[in-house]
């Protein structure tokens, strides 16, 4: 066996471990799917953005096509093949938390935006910005279902009664 090919089995994900962040295949994908889309539009109004004398385009422009290439790594890496350590970074972004996700793509997504407010860095990030959105989103947890709510109350306020009783009968 080769050392890439001992490196692909070192960075595949283990299919049979659960994965623990409650984010079911449908929504993964809508992420995964933001995030190519917010690389790709990354990289062109980067890439658009450094056509210009102004040296503060020039840098938000150069660290939005950074912001692409990071997105490409972390959230496509077939896009990356001709990179060694493209499937491990992958593969390490996966074990990532959605909220450490989102503030890391959230962050990079701001920074262009604050060197170089103008529309194209503001078009350019806000896909990325979206994904960061979408893995925050999914930080947050699965919505509950009303029967739960109800049972929650009804016992909030059966304790609130039995209290109330027990200070009235300490009372008399």
């Amino acid at each position: 066996m080769s050392s890439q090919d001992e490196q692909f089995q070192a960075a595949a994900p283990d299919p049979a471990a659960p994965s623990d962040d409650g984010m079911t295949w449908w929504y993964r994908w809508l992420c995964r799917i933001a995030g190519v889309i917010g690389g790709v539009s990354c990289a062109v109004a980067g890439l658009w953005n450094c056509v210009t004398i102004n040296p503060l385009n020039i840098a938000a422009g150069v660290w939005m096509m950074l912001n692409a290439f990071v997105l490409f790594l972390c959230e496509a890496p077939f896009c990356c093949q001709f990179i060694e350590f493209a499937n491990a970074v992958s593969a390490r972004a996966d074990k990532l938390r959605p909220w450490q996700k989102a503030a890391f793509y959230c962050g990079m997504a701001v920074f262009p935006v604050m060197l170089s407010l103008t529309l194209t860095t503001l078009f350019g990030n806000a896909i990325a910005f979206a994904t960061g959105v979408l893995y925050g989103l999914s930080a947050l947890g699965k919505k509950g279902d009303a029967i739960s709510y109800a049972r929650i109350h009804q016992q909030q306020k059966q304790m609130d009664e039995e209290k109330l009783t027990g200070t009235l009968e300490g009372q008399g």
